[in-house]
């Protein structure tokens, strides 16, 4: 394919995808939605900061 060809419909794609997302409206995520990604993200910083260590490493 030629480069000015492939250009071309690559542009011609772009105004496509533009004018689509242009009339795209995400619906508003809903209460279970919602409470569903809260949990994951406590979950998650739940799992980062976990108990300390009884007892450290001894090393010789």
């Amino acid at each position: 394919m030629h480069s000015d060809i492939h250009h071309l419909l690559h542009t011609y794609r772009a105004a496509e995808l533009r004018r689509e997302a242009a009339e795209f409206s995400p619906a508003r995520p809903g209460l279970r939605h919602r409470m569903g990604w809260t949990m994951v993200a406590l979950g998650l910083r739940l799992a980062q900061t976990g108990p300390a260590p009884a007892r450290t490493a001894r090393t010789a």
